[in-house]
């Protein structure tokens, strides 16, 4: 090996004389990298997975043993792109069980013998590059396939759309919404049975929907005045000819890929009322994959330009389509567009054909991975996009102040212009409780900016926050804006995020700030009681037919976890009801903390308010950590209601006490029985 580039081999032993015994050993064949505890070593591992082809791993560390960092390696997918040897003086066969249990592939007990730590690392060394050499073949193999089938596909579709006058991007557009509405409806309901390769598949085809119009005469095709009757009757030809022209194909009428298209391409103008061309489909008759077409389709058309029209903006489109507009469409997916609308804005604005191309064949490439069963490295998908070296390439050359937030363990990666700008290292562990760092941010900013990202969802594009920052001695209001990530697993769990500064020289901005400040709880960033109030009173003078109830609750046993735990648990405890309660209610909804550990919800509804009540109940109490929460809950309601804020208030809070009366931990609705309790409550 000495004439090739040496493989690198991670050494994490917090004992620097064992390090130097195995670098002695090692490093005549092999570069070593070397870390002193688990934390190093994993944020190495976040750094240099790529480029490292062994890790000889200790158990006994501090602040993260052997074990832990396994875990770890398990949960980011390295232990499949990284071999691990366990070294440790510790023979006993339950540490040894454990080790191989969490993916360790060979044991070397010290004190170590030279000939054999070399035999084994060169060993393992070698037979994992030769696993990991077929794996990236075989990947390589199926995503240039996957490339070849969807360049096929948007050629074919952008051929169309040119003889069409139609924008370029109405094929992306149609692929994307659909895929959206798609993800969505199985959200929703679990009526239609789709898989993720389902919703891809049905995406991909989705470019096919308007190749009929190739047989459709361009004085016809092209006419940027209404239609006359028989002019229509020839453009809806193009439903008929485009799924004869797939089932025309030799050989290939029994792919999914052409099934899914052929129903697209018949039915893509079909409507829910059995209104639509040609067949007269009705419901359900009309196949799903054809359904999501329709409304991707018409949604685009809509908010774009063409000969005939110019583009609608897209509330207006959805306000077209709901009042039916457009023809009918199935009231599931009518339900997906609603809940999407604000999404579609900022997912169509930014998309490019480059990016969706590249994403769709890498979600493709991932599934036939997947459903082939097939033992290959997760580096080997990542090795196709390489998305953390360019995402690290351009925060080095866009002069911004970039970063990369990693959960767990607790690290923040700098831009090196970012890290130059600010004055500190380009990776700071443990940020929240890193002096320089904290210097900048403050304490207070910096739990309210992980809060906020902690609080989002994998649907969530952005999140933005505005903070006075103290840069190199000077006070200057800054923008956060970051994008949560989340891991592929069931369900998502919260990775980390990455984002920019943006500095912020508007005044508006900074008012916005203070505003915020002074209307919200500097802990839980919920409103606090005085802001609350202002909207609810508000809400109560012009009730009208609408019903609210005011749900007023509190812990039952915070005093406990700040004796037991400590104040900070504490704090994370509240911390944590506040993130629960923003997951669980609607964005109409009033969450407030009243102070200590009491807080208060201002929710409409309709018909029962028991169900989303007791959901969100359930969400409260569910346990943190090894901490049992308990929240003792009153409800007021509106209906028949005639006093203002502070009886309602009151009503709940009474509500609340006979709760506490009677065990704790349960909710209850205020009734004119507890008039009595009214005013008697210390």
């Amino acid at each position: 090996m000495s004439n090739k580039v040496k493989k690198k081999i991670l050494v994490v032993d917090d004992s620097e004389l064992n390090r130097s015994l195995l670098a002695d050993m090692l490093s005549d064949d092999f570069d070593i990298i070397e870390a002193e505890n688990g934390v190093e070593a994993v944020n190495i591992m976040n750094e240099h997975e790529l480029e490292i082809s062994l890790m000889l791993l200790d158990i006994m560390m501090p602040q993260m043993d052997g074990f832990d960092v396994l875990s770890m390696m398990n949960k980011k997918g390295w232990i499949k792109t990284v071999p691990v040897i366990m070294i440790s003086s510790e023979t006993s066969g339950a540490y040894i069980d454990r080790a191989y249990g969490l993916g360790a592939i060979d044991y070397i007990s010290r004190p170590f013998d030279e000939r054999t730590v070399k035999h084994r690392v060169m060993s393992n060394v070698m037979l994992s590059m030769r696993h990991k050499e077929m794996a990236e073949l075989l990947s390589s193999q199926i995503y240039q396939k996957e490339k070849d089938n969807s360049l096929m596909i948007e050629i074919l579709s952008h051929i169309v759309e040119f003889r069409n006058g139609e924008s370029g991007m109405h094929v992306l557009h149609v692929n994307l919404i659909t895929q959206m509405v798609l993800e969505q409806l199985v959200k929703l309901t679990d009526k239609y049975e789709l898989s993720d390769s389902d919703i891809r598949l049905i995406s991909m085809a989705s470019a096919l929907h308007d190749i009929g119009k190739i047989s459709i005469p361009s004085e016809v095709l092209n006419k940027p005045g209404r239609f006359t009757p028989e002019e229509f009757e020839i453009m809806k030809r193009h439903t008929v000819e485009g799924a004869n022209m797939l089932e025309a194909i030799p050989f290939r009428s029994n792919e999914a890929l052409i099934k899914a298209g052929y129903q697209i391409c018949r039915w893509h103008h079909e409507r829910y009322d059995g209104r639509g061309y040609p067949d007269g489909l009705k419901g359900d008759d009309i196949p799903i994959a054809a359904q999501a077409v329709a409304l991707a389709d018409v949604y685009d058309a809509l908010t774009s330009e063409r000969v005939y029209k110019p583009a609608y903006d897209p509330d207006t489109a959805v306000g077209m389509i709901i009042g039916g507009e457009c023809g009918a469409f199935n009231p599931l997916l009518i339900d997906c567009l609603k809940e999407l609308a604000p999404r579609l804005k900022t997912e169509l604005s930014v998309i490019s054909f480059g990016n969706h191309t590249e994403n769709n064949i890498r979600d493709s490439v991932k599934e036939i991975l997947k459903s082939d069963k097939a033992d290959i490295s997760s580096r080997s998908i990542r090795l196709l996009d390489r998305e953390r070296q360019k995402f690290r390439y351009l925060s080095d050359i866009s002069r911004e102040i970039t970063f990369e937030y990693t959960a767990v363990p607790e690290t923040l990666q700098l831009s090196e212009f970012g890290a130059e700008s600010l004055g500190v290292p380009m990776h700071i562990a443990e940020p929240s409780g890193n002096k320089r760092w904290l210097e900048i941010f403050g304490q207070k900013n910096f739990e309210h900016f992980v809060s906020a990202i902690r609080s989002s969802s994998p649907d969530t594009s952005v999140v933005s926050e505005t903070y006075l920052l103290n840069i190199r001695g000077e006070e200057k209001w800054e923008k956060v804006i970051a994008k949560p990530m989340y891991g592929d697993g069931e369900p998502p769990e919260f990775e980390g995020a990455i984002g920019k500064l943006v500095d912020v020289n508007d005044e508006t901005e900074a008012m916005k700030y203070l505003e915020r400040k002074a209307s919200h709880d500097e802990l839980t960033g919920l409103l606090n009681h005085n802001a609350a109030k202002r909207i609810i009173s508000k809400a109560l003078e012009n009730l009208n037919e609408k019903k609210y109830a005011l749900i007023f609750f509190d812990l039952d046993n915070l005093k406990i976890a700040n004796d037991k735990y400590g104040h900070l648990f504490g704090d994370e405890v509240l911390k944590e009801i506040a993130a629960r309660l923003r997951k669980n209610i609607r964005s109409a909804d009033i969450p407030a903390r009243m102070g200590g550990d009491e807080f208060i919800l201002f929710m409409e509804y309709k018909g029962d308010i028991e169900k989303p009540l007791k959901r969100i109940f359930n969400a409260l109490t569910a346990p943190y950590k090894d901490f049992d929460m308990s929240v003792s809950m009153g409800v007021a309601r509106t209906e028949g209601f005639s006093g203002d804020y502070d009886l309602l208030l009151s009503m709940a809070d009474t509500a609340m006490y006979s709760v506490k009366k009677n065990g704790k931990n349960a909710y209850r609705f205020y009734d004119d029985s507890m008039k009595e309790l009214m005013g008697k409550k210390d």
